[in-house]
């Protein structure tokens, strides 16, 4: 049995779900649009497959609801089901560390250090999928030290980097503050303190809810039912605020 293409098609549909997720919060699909299998497909000059597979996990996220003989169409997360996963992850994430700290080694320091540069760095220049790429490894590298395989597996199912990246880019929210909010979880985890840990973590995630609560706000999706046409600039970037449901005033971050 040829097992590569299942596995090239898993990777197809997280690209797919990637670039979807992006169109979105840019405004390329307005509240309420329809995102055709068959027009995604055609446009990324791919299958069907990893199309349905990716509208799949973005419904899982809640950013897509999929209706029997109606196909998918755009939602509004609510802000409590968003937040909720700020609960859970500090949780979990908590769990994650006190397991890796007797397992981590001087070389796991220097890389998790390297992400948190890297944000930095995403951050100044503007690059908010970027950074929340790197913050989600981040926390994922320290999840992986532990050597949990189910801890692993059920952190992985809140969909930490999508659910980063729709922090990142609500309007007013600043990048630079999240990126150096990870460096006290580091600096605990250097002290192999757990109990200093800990708490490192549940602040972290408790500043990063309240900033995103501060910024976020819900709004009812606009019912349509025609396809949106692809959009850029300034207009594409307040549909993708309104998509979500975001506040249009653009705050300092709390």
């Amino acid at each position: 049995m040829r097992r590569t293409p299942l596995i090239s098609r898993s990777v197809l549909s997280d690209q797919v779900k990637d670039h979807l997720l992006q169109a979105i919060l840019a405004g390329h699909y307005a509240p309420g649009s329809r995102i055709v299998e068959t027009r995604v497909a055609r446009e990324l000059g791919i299958s069907q497959a990893p199309v349905r597979e990716a509208l799949r996990d973005l419904e899982a996220l809640g950013v897509v609801e999929i209706t029997a003989f109606q196909g998918a169409r755009v939602r509004h997360p609510s802000k409590s089901e968003l937040l909720e996963a700020y609960e859970i992850r500090a949780e979990l994430e908590s769990l994650g560390a006190r397991l890796a700290l007797p397992r981590l080694s001087d070389a796991d320091f220097t890389e998790l250090q390297d992400y948190i540069d890297g944000m930095r760095q995403a951050a100044t220049a503007g690059d908010r999928h970027a950074e929340a790429r790197i913050d989600a490894t981040f926390h994922t590298r320290v999840i992986e030290i532990a050597g949990n395989f189910t801890l692993e597996r059920v952190w992985r199912y809140l969909e930490p980097v999508s659910r980063t990246y729709i922090t990142l880019v609500v309007p007013g929210v600043n990048a630079r503050q999240i990126a150096d909010m990870h460096q006290p979880i580091l600096d605990a985890l250097r002290q192999r303190d757990p109990q200093l840990t800990v708490d490192a973590i549940r602040r972290h995630f408790l500043t990063a809810g309240a900033m995103f609560d501060s910024l976020f706000v819900d709004a009812p999706a606009a019912p349509g039912d025609a396809e949106s046409p692809p959009r850029s600039g300034e207009a594409g970037e307040t549909v993708g605020a309104a998509a979500l449901g975001y506040d249009g005033e653009r705050r300092g971050a709390a």
